[in-house]
């Protein structure tokens, strides 16, 4: 059996987020160009000064070899073998070459200079070095600040660019969540997608190009959508007034079988007539709730009755909400219905507090309806005992449960059967009291 190796730490949410990744770029560029540029400089300017330093020890270690070797006294910061020579350059003065180097003597920075002497000795100067030390130093410091400043000025300004495009592309995500959580009116409306005066389109960045193109996208489905709308309602009320000559001239067929069968296909064509209708005034949101209250255990109950046989009713917990209760029979009987049509009995509709679930033992719902919803008019078998066909009594259940400010889902049992469950807007008050609460679904 393998087993997982332990995650590392990880890193907190916001460190994804393209503002942070940003400055956090901007910054290692900046500390890289920064760190480069003052190595330059500081090699550059160590180089000139140790020079110089180096010219002059030079020049006045002739100067002492000249008198050494005439005999005179060598005067002040020279002599042979003198205490404190580094040892290195001792030693290549001693093989008969002349050399510097930078070294400290009595707590100070000093320049050597030695060359060879006669005896196996050697001949040194010593220059002070502690104004181009402090030159380096101030230099470093100097580069050091310079580096820090401009750094954070950087930063500040790539940040401020940054959030500028990050708090406009955030404006467009929001945006998009609203589409598709049903806001089909909702615009970006980015001033930089908008055209100028003359009515040509404005140098666009890719932000405003996406915010456009979101824009057009959403006019043109709430177009599409729209005209679906439209067209169902139309549909819908057109088939009213013939079926309702049809359905009168069927009743007066002479009893038998021939009558029964046309009776029935005129029912079923009111019956979907009347879905459409319905469904085209769920999605105009042109249907308001009549609030009040009521006990749940009893509305379920008339609903089990009304269902005939085959269906039972588990009451855990009874709570009075405030909904409307034309429209919540209306959500439970199409549950009903559908669950009686395409599961296997028995059906048992439970109410345990403000949650009613209608559960079946047939084969469950189809995968699509679980991850997405009811879909109008998709089927998958027609079979009895499946639960693959669904038609508009879910879609209008789902339309109506909205409306109420309800949550309705779908589920499977994991011991077989299908389960919708609707959640009804429910509070808890400060005292432990309950209380139950619908909202306006215009």
């Amino acid at each position: 059996m393998s087993r997982r190796q332990p995650r590392g730490p990880r890193l907190p949410a916001w460190t994804a987020t393209l503002t942070w990744k940003a400055a956090v770029f901007i910054t290692v560029m900046c500390c890289a160009l920064a760190a480069l540029l003052g190595a330059l400089v500081h090699v550059s300017v160590t180089n000139q000064t140790v020079g110089q330093a180096r010219d002059r020890a030079l020049s006045h270690l002739d100067e002492v070899t000249e008198r050494y070797e005439a005999g005179d006294r060598l005067g002040p910061g020279a002599g042979v073998d003198p205490v404190g020579l580094p040892s290195r350059l001792r030693e290549l003065a001693v093989s008969g070459q002349r050399g510097t180097m930078v070294a400290a003597h009595e707590s100070r920075p000093t320049m050597w200079a030695a060359g060879p002497a006669d005896g196996g000795r050697a001949i040194a100067v010593q220059v002070d070095y502690a104004q181009g030390a402090r030159t380096i130093d101030g230099l470093d410091r100097a580069i050091l600040g310079s580096s820090v400043l401009a750094i954070g000025a950087t930063l500040l300004v790539g940040a401020f660019a940054v959030t500028r495009v990050t708090r406009r592309l955030h404006q467009t995500a929001q945006v998009a969540r609203r589409i598709s959580a049903g806001d089909l009116d909702a615009r970006v409306e980015d001033p930089h997608a908008r055209p100028d005066d003359t009515g040509f389109p404005r140098h666009q960045d890719e932000v405003a190009a996406v915010a456009g193109a979101l824009d057009t996208m959403a006019s043109t489905l709430q177009g599409k959508l729209l005209s679906e709308q439209r067209f169902t309602a139309d549909v819908a009320h057109e088939l009213r007034t013939p079926l309702t000559g049809l359905h009168a001239a069927a009743e007066l067929l002479p009893p038998g079988r021939p009558t029964e069968l046309v009776r029935d296909r005129v029912a079923a064509l009111r019956t979907l007539t009347e879905d459409l209708l319905e469904i085209s005034r769920l999605d105009a949101k042109s249907e308001a709730v009549d609030l009040d209250a009521h006990h749940l255990a009893p509305l379920a109950e008339r609903v089990v009755r009304s269902s005939g046989e085959g269906t039972e009713l588990v009451v855990v917990r009874d709570v009075c909400v405030d909904t409307d209760r034309r429209r919540l029979e209306r959500v439970l009987g199409n549950l009903v219905t559908n669950a009686h049509k395409h599961g296997r009995s028995p059906v048992v509709v439970t109410v345990d507090g403000p949650v009613v679930s209608v559960r079946d033992h047939g084969d469950g719902y189809p995968e699509y309806l679980v991850e997405h919803g009811p879909q109008r008019f998709r089927t998958e078998g027609t079979s009895k005992g499946t639960s693959k066909g669904h038609g508009l009594g879910l879609t209008i259940a789902l339309g109506q449960a909205a409306v109420l400010g309800a949550r309705l889902t779908f589920s499977n049992a994991a011991d077989g059967g299908a389960v919708a469950t609707l959640r009804l807007p429910y509070e808890t008050t400060g005292d432990g009291e309950e209380t139950g609460a619908a909202h306006d679904g215009t």
